[in-house]
């Protein structure tokens, strides 16, 4: 009976600390989703397209490094170039915290990299386009690489049965954030007369304001956090990033499954992160819109996106993470086919879409993650993680190409965003086509009842 009680207690305490780390792990969506939400989806891709258009020539051009941009393409081809340095630095991370076991430092680096270039942001005005192109691919890239470590902390963190509902919240907290800085940010965006500011030196306060917001919340996960060595952790230094990123997608040819739900994720979620980092840029150059406007709308996307993530939590322990994710780009298809056709100047459309958006968001991203880790192999977190991640939170490549070459050769924003129709549509094909079950059995790893 001593015996029994004895093992009780230690499963108790054990369950009580693994509940306390994830919601100190929650706590890095609700500090970093703060850049995603104000920075990347609202303020920099107005305002820093603004910028460019203010230094540009008489034919609309910028010209960094020689080359002739159009200004309006400028920042969609900085969230792109911004791949490269992710590409190098993420499987390095990712092989570094599988190799010491040590994900806290580097994700203190990262983060911290990132809210520092973030708040930097105070100070593009003026002609200072470069300046804002590059702290925009530094905030990116350090984004990316802290994803990957925080994401590897999930299989670690949530036993098989507990990940899409964690990771939901995950993301409910991320989104929920979002809300609150936005509303901040309208109140001061919209009264910036009356704090005495001008309505350039509001939308540069909020940008930096998000960097601080990022640096400070952080400070909670890596309190929680622990750092778990296992067998098969060394001190070796790690490869060369693409020698790294190379042997990692070797790795994965002895797992096809898992390979095919990556590429299949790749692909759906570039549609996804470059809608959300272009969406204010249509908004504003295509359909007129004020900024307040669009404040608004994101905020609205944010409010539904929390209770959509839970939602589609939800709806995933009934008919599965495959089947909900499918029906989510179905309705992401649907919504940005209706963006095509919206009248200028008629914010209360952009509102109906905004919901739209909202409702499917948070949702296809919190369980794309929570069925991935489903797919890696023990011990193979952050590298795998890494690979997953060079697609998540802006960091896709194709996405904003395609936005900015279709608008650099038409001139036109809703040729640009109904060319991303195609992402969605792909993406689907290929999920379609994964067997998620016997996915999960060659990576060694034991499947859920409803997957």
């Amino acid at each position: 009976m001593g015996s029994d009680a004895a093992r009780a207690q230690r499963a108790a305490d054990e369950t009580a600390e693994r509940r306390r780390e994830q919601r100190g792990w929650y706590f890095y969506d609700w500090a970093c989703s703060v850049y995603s939400t104000s920075v990347l989806t609202v303020f920099l891709g107005p305002y820093l397209t603004a910028v460019a258009e203010s230094a540009a020539d008489a034919n609309g051009f910028v010209h960094p490094l020689g080359i002739p941009v159009r200004a309006g393409s400028f920042f969609a081809y900085c969230v792109s170039a911004s791949v490269v340095v992710a590409i190098v630095l993420m499987p390095v991370a990712g092989a570094a915290a599988d190799r010491t076991g040590r994900r806290k430092p580097l994700l203190a680096t990262a983060a911290y990299v990132g809210a520092g270039a973030t708040t930097g942001l105070f100070f593009l005005d003026g002609h200072r386009y470069l300046l804002g192109g590059f702290l925009l691919v530094v905030a990116n890239a350090s984004v990316a690489v802290s994803m990957v470590l925080y994401n590897s902390y999930l299989p670690q963190i949530a036993p098989p049965e507990e990940r899409d509902a964690v990771s939901s919240r995950g993301w409910a907290f991320g989104y929920a954030a979002g809300s609150l800085v936005l509303l901040a940010n309208l109140a001061l965006f919209t009264a910036h007369d009356s704090f005495g500011v001008s309505e350039a030196m509001a939308v540069r306060i909020c940008l930096a304001s998000a960097g601080l917001w990022w640096g400070l919340f952080t400070l909670v996960p890596l309190k929680r956090l622990r750092d778990r060595r296992t067998a098969g952790t060394c001190t070796a230094p790690p490869v060369h990033g693409w020698r790294q990123l190379a042997s990692t997608v070797r790795d994965m040819r002895s797992k096809p499954l898992t390979l095919a739900f990556l590429l299949a994720y790749l692909v759906y979620n570039d549609g996804i992160q470059t809608v959300i980092s272009q969406a204010s840029v249509y908004g504003s150059r295509e359909l007129g819109l004020s900024q307040s406007t669009l404040i608004t709308a994101v905020l609205m996307v944010q409010v539904l996106a929390v209770a959509g993530a839970l939602g589609m939590g939800r709806l995933a322990r009934i008919y599965g993470a495959k089947r909900t994710i499918l029906g989510s780009l179905v309705a992401w298809t649907a919504t940005l086919t209706a963006g095509y056709f919206l009248p200028a100047g008629a914010p209360a459309w952009f509102f109906v879409l905004a919901a739209g958006i909202g409702l499917v968001l948070g949702g296809s991203q919190a369980l794309s993650r929570s069925l991935f880790s489903h797919l890696v192999p023990p011990g193979k977190e952050a590298e795998y993680f890494s690979a997953y991640e060079m697609s998540d939170r802006g960091m896709s490549w194709l996405g904003p190409l395609l936005f900015g070459l279709t608008y650099q050769l038409t001139g036109s924003y809703r040729d640009a965003i109904i060319s991303l129709v195609a992402f969605f549509v792909i993406g689907f094909a290929l999920l379609a086509r994964v067997p998620i079950r016997r996915a999960i059995a060659d990576a060694g790893n034991p499947a859920p009842d409803r997957i």
